[in-house]
């Protein structure tokens, strides 16, 4: 017989299986010997109360019965025959990593082009970039082998459960090495450092099947007959004819846009984040969060959610990483743009976050605006041609964003030393006379934040940082430091698709996808509208979409 029963335990109670196990027996009323196992279907943390936290579970209890496996049986990749129609995916992110995998369950032969290199060649190139602050345009935290996604910290949480199976999504991370605990976890986080392992597997089942992988293949052009892209063009001169398209390159492929722009297809300049990480020393997070002294070993390292509005504009807390790294994610030389990771142990003695502020498009134009009236100069030139006119172009968020991002340059001082200030320094416009340990290896240079960040950036910042230091006590104070900048949240350009076909209305065979075209925002998301545009390639070629869960 199977039971689903909640427990409700302390951490050192849900972290010793004998204390589990008494606790199954209380609430079911069996022996002990009765209990052949459990499996636990759902696990969260309530850190509410100052006088006990505790630990949530869902589970199975097998009760005289032989407990089941999770799943009797992994998703089957099939084969594909030799004259499978054949898909395009640009990009080798997860949202085309995930389109692949899909594509072969449903009979298609994927064909991906990847920029960058693959996960072993990426990583030379990452430690000269934090060690020597050398930027490679095509191998960097964004570009290669996974995406942004494989060194962003692997967490698999998500709100968009409308865009298709997160089940399925993690069902499939489970299959190529992840840890089982991302299946009842709360908030699923697999790891930067297990990342490129699981990545590495996917793309094996993907060439195993018949799938195609081309690693250090650019997309530099492509020829466009009628509405339909014929043929694609590699920088290294090759050309691959095409039916259908699947575009994921990210939010950091400028090319991409410019090169959309310059072809006449339609797209649109889109409201993004920009601000900055800030770090702690985690222990203080721990302290406030779990209302103690010491963080109880039983208990992970505490995270933290925050959102503030600030004359009617927004700030927010992005992608916190506790236990964990602040790493240069620029893909260009002459910028600093700044992100953050966590081993699976989120065992670092830091934590950080992004702290970022809404930038939408009639703010952005009216701030360009001013600047060029004041005769304040440009880092970005291109700038000055996108404000010329009373329309704001659509490039012009993505020249904002780079704006930003070369000042920060400047300010840091070159390389990739990026520019910050002591939290309670930042948000009283005071430089700081140092700085304290980091964990941004390429370095840290005291600097007037203040004159890198948009004026309404950062009177936004200092405010919402003074409001969350009145909800998490401890929080505001200058033990913390604040790194700018961060500024590829999401993608500054959407790439426009018709919300039945999923096709660009122009381009019939172009299907743009995930955060590079501003349907996407993390691992899951994206790798499902990768999934979603697999699957309705396959329903223009007749092919019917069977059941896959």
């Amino acid at each position: 017989m199977q039971s689903n029963i909640q427990v409700r335990l302390t951490p050192a109670e849900a972290a010793d299986s004998q204390s589990l196990l008494k606790a199954i027996c209380q609430i079911t009323g069996k022996a002990q010997t009765s209990i052949a196992g459990y499996q636990i279907l759902k696990k969260s943390i309530d850190a509410r109360s100052r006088q006990q936290i505790w630990v949530n579970l869902t589970l199975i209890a097998f009760i005289d019965e032989a407990p089941t496996k999770r799943f009797i049986e992994p998703i089957h990749f099939p084969i594909l025959t030799k004259n499978a129609k054949e898909v395009v995916i640009i990009g080798a992110g997860p949202a085309g990593l995930f389109a692949a995998l899909e594509c072969i369950l449903l009979g298609l032969r994927p064909i991906i082009i990847e920029r960058g290199k693959d996960v072993r060649a990426r990583r030379r190139d990452l430690a000269a970039l934090n060690k020597e602050g050398i930027v490679n345009p095509e191998s960097n935290y964004c570009f290669g082998e996974g995406g942004a996604g494989t060194y962003s910290d692997g967490k698999l949480y998500t709100r968009s459960n409308k865009r298709g199976s997160i089940d399925k999504i993690l069902r499939l991370f489970y299959q190529f090495g992840a840890d089982e605990n991302i299946l009842y976890e709360a908030h699923p986080h697999i790891g930067t450092n297990k990342l490129p392992h699981i990545i590495t597997a996917m793309r094996a089942q993907i060439e195993a099947s018949g799938g195609k992988v081309f690693f250090e293949k650019k997309l530099v052009d492509f020829v466009l007959v009628k509405d339909s892209i014929k043929e694609i063009i590699t920088a290294d001169g090759d050309r691959i004819k095409t039916n259908a398209i699947i575009l994921a390159t990210g939010h950091s492929a400028r090319d991409i846009f410019t090169l959309l722009f310059e072809k006449n297809i339609t797209i649109e300049a889109k409201p993004f984040a920009l601000g900055v990480r800030v770090e702690h020393p985690q222990a203080i997070i721990d302290s406030i969060q779990y209302h103690c002294l010491l963080r109880d070993p039983n208990l992970p390292p505490a995270s933290y959610s925050l959102v503030e509005q600030v004359s009617e504009r927004g700030v927010f807390s992005f992608c916190m990483c506790p236990g964990g790294i602040i790493a240069p994610a620029a893909t260009a030389p002459g910028e600093i743009v700044v992100n953050g990771w966590s081993p699976s142990k989120r065992d670092n003695p830091y934590a950080n976050s992004g702290m970022v502020v809404q930038i939408d498009i009639p703010t952005a134009f009216t701030y360009l605006k001013k600047q060029d009236q004041q005769n304040k100069k440009f880092a970005n030139s291109i700038v000055k041609d996108f404000i010329k006119t009373d329309a704001p172009h659509p490039l012009m968020l993505l020249a904002f964003q780079q704006q930003v991002e070369q000042a920060a340059f400047i300010a840091g001082g070159g390389l990739q030393v990026a520019p910050a200030a002591r939290l309670i320094d930042f948000c009283t416009n005071k430089l700081s006379a140092n700085l304290p340990d980091a964990s941004y290896l390429p370095g840290l240079a005291s600097a007037p934040l203040q004159e890198v960040l948009p004026d309404f950036v950062t009177r936004t910042l200092q405010e919402g940082f003074k409001a969350f230091g009145k909800k998490m006590k401890g929080y505001y104070t200058n033990d913390a430091i604040v790194v700018a900048t961060e500024s590829r949240t999401s993608s500054p350009v959407r790439i426009p698709r018709d919300a039945e076909t999923l096709q660009h209305p122009q381009v019939k065979n172009l299907y743009p996808c995930a955060e590079g075209a501003g349907y996407a925002g993390g691992i899951v998301s994206a790798a499902m509208d990768g999934q979603k545009l697999a699957q309705q390639i396959a329903v223009g070629y007749g092919i019917s979409i069977p059941h896959l869960l």
